[in-house]
């Protein structure tokens, strides 16, 4: 005579035995199903960096506005429906219009002004990115070397620093651009980045003494990594949030700087265009030509918006303690 609730306890045993078999199987074949419907998904701070990003609309569409205004002045020579220095006496001093595709009107000697603006672009961008390239390189090895050997090393470079800081900015690079020469954009951009990497450089430091303390770095020590790769290698990744920012307004501040060095007559000389020049060649003509004035100006004001919305962004996006204001 058998047991009923005996029976009942041996069913389930047994099917829970098959049951752990069948699970043990599947996950030996790699194909384990999670009954509650769960994955998770593994997510980089880089994404969730460019999904806060996205999330900025106005740093999305400046990013966008910045994308068609400076490949034009990339591609200048496809995009520009004129050479720069193409004269036209027929059409001289003609005002914006769609006949012929003067769309922002032509100077004195008949040349087409949106061609113009659009290799202005192409020489302030190419000013702006080696600016950054050069102040990001600087100040990121100043402040690196200050912030992790400290002491005597960290006394120097900071000292020098506020020195560089104290200097009264356009008097010195009216100066310089008056002893050292000037004219070439490469030239002009060498002497900005002289005086751009001093804020960068304090940044870094503050960044270095906080992270040299981490016990990364101690390991990293302990393993007998050299001072070089423990910087660049280990320590220098953490800190490219505020970098990145830093480049991005860069960028915008040296357009500004070589737009009115370039007005002042010590930056961009003839033949090579520039806005800064655009702006200083139209402005004795204004009240008659406005238009030689008012569209390269324009220009600057869109990318320097444009540019400091996108480093906004960045910040927010690099930054996950902001809010995003969308």
């Amino acid at each position: 005579m058998t047991n009923p609730s005996l029976d009942s306890e041996r069913t389930f045993a047994q099917a829970a035995v098959a049951g752990a078999g069948m699970a043990a199987g599947e996950a030996g074949d790699g194909n384990l199903v999670y009954e509650t419907g769960l994955e998770v998904e593994v997510r980089s701070q880089w994404t969730f960096a460019r999904r806060r990003f996205f999330r900025h609309r106005l740093a999305v569409l400046s990013l966008f506005v910045l994308i068609v205004v400076l490949g034009a002045g990339l591609l200048a020579k496809w995009v520009a429906p004129y050479p720069y220095d193409g004269i036209d006496l027929e059409n001289a001093g003609v005002g914006p219009t769609f006949d012929s595709w003067h769309l922002f009107g032509t100077d004195l000697l008949g040349r087409d002004y949106f061609s113009r603006v659009i290799y202005g672009i192409q020489t302030s961008e190419k000013v702006a990115f080696l600016v950054a390239f050069l102040a990001v390189a600087i100040g990121t090895v100043v402040g690196a070397a200050a912030g992790y050997y400290g002491r005597w090393v960290d006394n120097a470079l900071m000292r020098f620093t506020d020195l560089v800081l104290t200097l009264p900015g356009l008097a010195v690079l009216l100066t310089a651009a008056a002893f050292l020469g000037h004219g070439s954009q490469y030239r002009v951009a060498i002497i900005l980045s002289l005086l751009f990497w001093t804020a960068l450089a304090r940044i870094v430091r503050g960044q270095f003494l906080s992270l040299r303390e981490k016990e990364y770095v101690d390991a990293a020590k302990a393993a007998g990594a050299g001072d070089l790769r423990i910087m660049f290698r280990h320590m220098l990744p953490n800190c490219l949030g505020p970098i990145i920012v830093f480049a991005t307004l860069t960028v915008g501040i040296a357009i500004l700087t070589e737009a009115a060095l370039s007005y002042l007559g010590f930056g961009i000389l003839p033949p090579t265009p520039a806005l800064g020049l655009l702006i200083a060649q139209g402005q004795d003509v204004s009240t008659d030509l406005w238009w030689l004035v008012l569209f390269p100006g324009l220009t600057i004001v869109l990318i320097v918006l444009c540019i400091n919305f996108v480093g906004d962004g960045l910040r927010d996006a690099l930054d996950p303690t902001q809010r995003i204001r969308a």
